[in-house]
């Protein structure tokens, strides 16, 4: 009977005949490396969202604001990243990071608002 190489380091792995690892660690490298592309991309998006969200917290600490276009994009917000968004019966789109959400008003400015509750449905 031929014996199992993990299929990380290549080792002969000693134990259950249905190992792949011969390790915990080697286990995990393998995992890890796998999904290193997606964990990237993933990682990275996550990361301009939560700037997005922190740029609107910041403008915006007691639920409601007004603020220009300009404000923020030199802030580095980026619109292409948002959670959300949420339609109102009048037409209007709010787009939201998080709870924290931007609605383009007249003369490039946005009015921030805090989600809520019944945002939520």
């Amino acid at each position: 009977m031929e014996k199992q190489k993990c299929l990380e380091c290549g080792f002969e792995i000693i134990g259950r005949s249905d190992k792949k690892f011969c390790s915990d660690q080697c286990r995990n490298t393998y995992n890890n490396r796998l999904k290193q592309d997606s964990n990237n991309y993933v990682r990275n998006v996550n990361g301009i969202l939560r700037k997005n969200r922190r740029i609107l917290e910041e403008y915006n600490p007691n639920g409601k604001a007004r603020v220009h276009h300009n404000k923020l994009k030199d802030k580095g917000f980026n619109f292409d990243y948002y959670t959300n968004t949420y339609k109102t019966k009048a037409g209007k789109t709010y787009y939201f990071c998080y709870e924290y959400g931007y609605l383009p008003v007249e003369d490039n400015y946005f009015a921030l608002v805090m989600k809520q509750e019944y945002v939520d449905n």
